[in-house]
């Protein structure tokens, strides 16, 4: 079954929506619920994590759910939607507490968040899993995947260019309305393209494999390389998203003003749109120079720590108020870090290969559905260290709608600007440090496993 180029256009408006509702939660829970509405930031740092960890763990049995459905609609399908629909209302929700007590307000958002990970599991893994069921052959299978990347991206990106923008512009001086109705627009959005992708793809009757944490973890310990690839997943994404979740309280309190929505907007848009330009032509021009993947990694590991490194010089020598002048090292970091979430992709499939070499068993789907898994594992530690952090240098939030920021003391700035430099540099450097032990699979070494398998399957 041949895709039409209107049915993968179908597919990654999908993706658009899909992780515009995965950014706004990602990026902004913590900053909402600790900022905003006042809870203690290890509280709600400790809940996202367990939730995350929890939702991750939840993928496998979402998959086996998925895989004995059957319906005039398709297997994936009525998930795809089902799970869309539950999963607005959750996220209107999860944006519009009501004014209640302390205690209220964490059972209230320890239920509606964990609801929000179950419903989103109920789309996303059937979202990504009827590839297969789409088209037959593996190019196209391939192609569809990088549409459903890219268009993931874009979606993430106007997320961070516009959220804080349009929080400003709908609820003014209240960034609790703001983000209510930000939702609102989010979750609409998000239900029509789920439902053009829906209306627009059709399935085949695909035999779906169904994968156990038990037999992601077993193929896991039994690659050394791909458990390499693993960590260093955990650990990139980590020194990411630590990034984002401090960098709104730092321009927040730090280099604040009035005008600090905007400022952080523009940044962020800039950052979003090196990110892609890193993912989408730096890399590749890069390979086209028949520069070697290993080599390509340690370059943007390089990158990134030389923009961290630049940027705490900055923040410290005081040439942090311009804002154009922090955007050189933004630039850096979020260049650096769109090549390498192409390569954690290109090592864990390399690592594919060598497993099969190894075992004479190609568990290609066991071992990528562990990508899933780790990354909302990284995402859960950063944003529990982050309320960590945010309570250790003594941060107050600004729960009152008055259109004053919140003074925080000198030791807090402090304590904030050293937090999201050094937290990421000292994981970026674990990472260069342990890539350049463990890490076997260079390209000289892949192709001699290509040519050892095709020996072995007859193919030479």
């Amino acid at each position: 079954m041949k895709m039409t180029t209107g049915k993968k256009i179908a597919y990654g408006i999908g993706a658009v929506g899909k992780d515009m509702v995965y950014a706004l939660s990602a990026n902004y829970v913590l900053y909402y619920y600790q900022d905003i509405i006042g809870l203690s930031a290890t509280f709600v740092g400790t809940i996202l994590m367990i939730a995350r960890v929890f939702d991750a763990l939840n993928d496998p049995f979402m998959g086996v759910l998925v895989a004995k459905t059957r319906t005039k609609w398709g297997r994936f399908r009525p998930w795809l939607f089902t799970g869309t629909v539950l999963n607005a209302f959750v996220l209107y929700a999860l944006y519009s507490a009501p004014v209640t007590s302390e205690s209220k307000m964490m059972v209230f958002f320890s239920v509606v968040y964990i609801l929000w990970g179950v419903t989103y599991t109920m789309m996303d893994i059937p979202y990504w899993s009827m590839i297969p069921a789409l088209t037959e052959t593996q190019t196209e299978r391939e192609n569809l995947s990088v549409v459903g990347r890219t268009c993931a991206g874009i979606g993430a990106a106007i997320m961070a260019m516009g959220t804080m923008l349009m929080v400003g512009i709908l609820g003014g001086d209240s960034e609790r309305t703001g983000f209510r109705y930000v939702a609102l627009i989010v979750a609409i959005i998000f239900i029509i393209t789920e439902l053009v992708c829906c209306l627009n793809v059709k399935e085949r009757e695909t035999k779906m494999e169904n994968v156990s944490v038990k037999e992601m973890f077993r193929a896991l310990f039994h690659n050394d390389q791909a458990l390499t690839v693993v960590l260093t997943i955990v650990m990139v994404n980590m020194a990411l998203y630590l990034t984002s979740n401090f960098i709104i309280y730092f321009f927040k309190y730090d280099f604040g003003g009035a005008g600090w929505k905007g400022s952080y907007t523009l940044f962020s848009t800039v950052g979003g749109a090196f990110q892609i330009v890193g993912m989408m032509i730096v890399y590749p021009l890069l390979r086209a120079k028949k520069i070697a993947n290993e080599k390509i990694f340690r370059l943007a590991v390089g990158l990134a720590l030389i923009g961290y490194v630049i940027l705490l010089g900055l923040i410290f020598v005081g040439f942090a108020g311009s804002l154009y002048v922090l955007l050189v090292p933004g630039i850096l970091v979020f260049l650096a870090n769109g090549i390498l979430s192409v390569l954690t992709t290109v090592f864990l499939s390399g690592s594919v290969d060598y497993g099969e070499l190894q075992t004479g068993r190609r568990e290609e789907s066991v071992i990528f559905s562990m990508q899933t898994f780790v990354v909302k594992l990284a995402s859960g530690v950063a944003v529990f260290l982050t309320g960590v952090g945010l309570d250790l240098i003594g941060l107050e939030g600004n729960t009152e709608d008055t259109g004053v920021i919140a003074q925080q003391s000198a030791e807090t700035i402090v304590g904030l600007r050293l937090l999201m430099t050094v937290l990421p540099i000292l994981t970026l450097v674990a990472v260069f440090f342990f890539f350049g032990k463990k890490f076997k699979l260079t390209d000289a070494k892949m192709a001699e496993i290509g040519e050892e398998l095709k020996e072995r399957r007859g193919e030479a």
